[in-house]
């Protein structure tokens, strides 16, 4: 094994003597495993340069990407969620919560805030996979009836980001309360004739694709996202038959009419900004009737 020497500065030095490469420099896709710098991946807005892969990313992404020189005020951020049921599984509800809390340092699994996108003031909620699977409790629940109350107070239109795995079954009926009550709220956004964008990411599945998830105006979603209400395995488990090729993904889902079209992150700003002016929203005054 004479034959591999490591030789710097004319010195021989052993494998040992190498420098460790520091966490968090590179970022392997999980796609097409291809390894990319961390400041390449984020500059490509968190999309695999190689493979067009769109990694999950939360409300801080979303808020910076699509507000205005990420200026934006965020509503309701001090809501937490409580233990109604006093809940415990493999642990109490109580310490999961902390926890996520903590690991995450979100204060549940959505974030709502008003900003301006190409100068087009708006009402927004972003989903967070990251707290509890982005599952909808009472706080979700809650928040995003509160930013629905606050574009028809402000005269704005809405516009919800999904990326959950559904109802929060730790708070049981509470949870699936939320959908009834996100629905019914969005029923007055349709009838002040206020425009509500749903966009659908990687995953949305269960109780928000069965409300407010597909209920928008117009509904969009990024690339390959796994949208359902069930998840595949269930479902073939349950009709005992082989799934078509692409099944609940974004581009399955707007083949069969459930979507209106599909939007690369890059391009998604842009895009909001051109469907508001579909809807005759302007920069000065928010709605024209």
């Amino acid at each position: 094994m004479s034959w591999f020497k490591r030789v710097k500065h004319g010195i021989l030095t052993k494998t040992q003597d190498k420098k460790p490469t520091p966490d968090g420099l590179w970022h392997k896709c999980p796609e097409c495993k291809d390894p990319t710098s961390t400041k390449e991946f984020e500059a490509n807005l968190w999309v695999c340069p190689s493979c067009n892969h769109h990694d999950r990313i939360g409300s801080r992404e979303y808020f910076s990407i699509l507000f205005d020189e990420g200026k934006f005020k965020e509503m309701d951020e001090n809501l937490v969620s409580g233990d109604p049921l006093h809940f415990e599984d493999t642990k109490p509800y109580v310490q999961r919560l902390e926890s996520s809390i903590k690991k995450s340092g979100l204060n549940d699994a959505v974030r709502t805030a008003t900003g301006k996108i190409h100068g087009i003031k708006v009402s927004m909620a972003v989903m967070d996979f990251a707290f509890i699977g982005g599952s909808m409790g009472s706080v979700v629940g809650e928040k995003i009836s509160r930013a629905i109350d606050a574009a028809l107070d402000q005269n704005l239109p809405m516009i919800i980001i999904s990326k959950s795995g559904g109802a929060r079954m730790m708070e049981a009926a509470f949870s699936l309360m939320q959908m009834a009550k996100t629905s019914a709220k969005l029923a007055l956004l349709d009838e002040a004739k206020l425009p509500y964008i749903s966009i659908l990411t990687d995953p949305t599945t269960g109780g928000i694709t069965a409300s407010f998830a597909m209920l928008g105006d117009i509904n969009i979603a990024e690339p390959k996202a796994l949208i359902g209400f069930a998840g595949p395995r269930v479902i073939k488990e349950t009709i005992g038959k082989d799934l078509p090729a692409g099944f609940q993904r974004s581009e399955f889902l707007q083949e069969k009419g459930f979507l209106d079209f599909i939007v690369e992150r890059k391009d998604l700003k842009q895009k909001l900004h051109d469907v508001l002016h579909i809807f005759n929203v302007k920069k000065k005054i928010s709605v024209i009737n």
